[in-house]
């Protein structure tokens, strides 16, 4: 069995951070480890929620904890989501510095929320900042939405083609692999979900239905990233593992989209995040 610490969000109510990865990475057969950086009522998106962030040191100290039990050298990754403060940040690169010493084999996937003010999306001040300067540096596997790669990248993505510029200039940051969890308006196919996932074999593109909602759910780019990793800690290919997140991310879309509910049917679909009915295959691009 694989054991991932999983360092994100919590919500009490709905889907969104440890709340939306942690049980589809568990029916994959991933031990996880959640760690919350915060315990809120629900997710920013609301406009009004409570709560607190783990207060400072808290997450050296429950770390510390780990490491009193010799429990690191299990652990073969540590997936980083939402951050709850800057202060934060330095200490989730501390843990994955630790973890790697004690598994040099781990892996670190940084999923880099930088916030979104306009869908209501916040994060503290400054986590965009340590995020740049401390954790994509650490960062094994990266990923982003479009806006986190622009930030990342340094370039402007205003089209597909761009989004191939941003994603190579990553990579050759030395980053393994880029998963871009959703091209929004800079895709091929205007009516359709589309991702990419480069790595230093080339740059693969997947496109899948798009639904429509009321109200966007959230959660969606946690559910992906830790849908990946955990496929990746299964033995599955790079490609592998991108078309089955694709496809199990696609039926919890649309049982969620047919619900008619804001939050993530992860639960309903947990049949279909095993075994997804659709088989979206993934192109080379490059």
């Amino acid at each position: 069995m694989k054991h991932i610490l999983s360092i994100q969000s919590h919500v009490v109510f709905g889907y969104a951070g440890n709340k939306a990865a942690t049980f589809p990475m568990q029916l994959l057969g991933i031990d996880v480890w959640a760690l919350n950086t915060v315990q809120f009522s629900n997710h920013t998106q609301y406009g009004r929620w409570k709560g607190m962030v783990l207060p400072q040191g808290q997450i050296r100290e429950v770390v510390q904890g780990l490491l009193d039990i010799d429990s690191l050298k299990l652990c073969d990754a540590v997936l980083s989501g939402y951050i709850g403060s800057a202060e934060q940040v330095q200490d989730i690169i501390n843990v994955v510095r630790e973890v790697k010493k004690a598994n040099p084999n781990a892996l670190y996937l940084c999923d880099p929320v930088m916030g979104h003010p306009e869908k209501g999306c916040i994060v503290a001040t400054g986590v965009k900042e340590a995020l740049c300067q401390l954790a994509i540096p650490e960062a094994d596997i990266l990923a982003p939405n479009l806006v986190e790669l622009q930030v990342i990248s340094g370039h402007n993505v205003d089209n597909f083609e761009q989004a191939i510029i941003a994603v190579k200039a990553i990579l050759a940051k030395g980053i393994k692999k880029v998963l871009v969890k959703h091209l929004s308006h800079v895709g091929k196919e205007e009516d359709s979900f589309e991702m990419l996932l480069g790595t230093t074999e080339g740059i693969w593109h997947i496109v899948r239905p798009l639904y429509p909602f009321k109200l966007q759910p959230v959660g969606v780019g946690d559910l992906t990233s830790g849908i990946f990793l955990a496929n990746l800690l299964n033995g599955k290919s790079d490609i592998e593992a991108f078309e089955h997140t694709a496809n199990a991310v696609n039926e919890v879309m649309k049982l969620t989209s047919r619900s008619g509910l804001y939050e993530l049917q992860i639960v309903a679909a947990r049949n279909e995040i095993l075994n997804p009915n659709c088989r979206y295959k993934a192109v080379k691009i490059i």
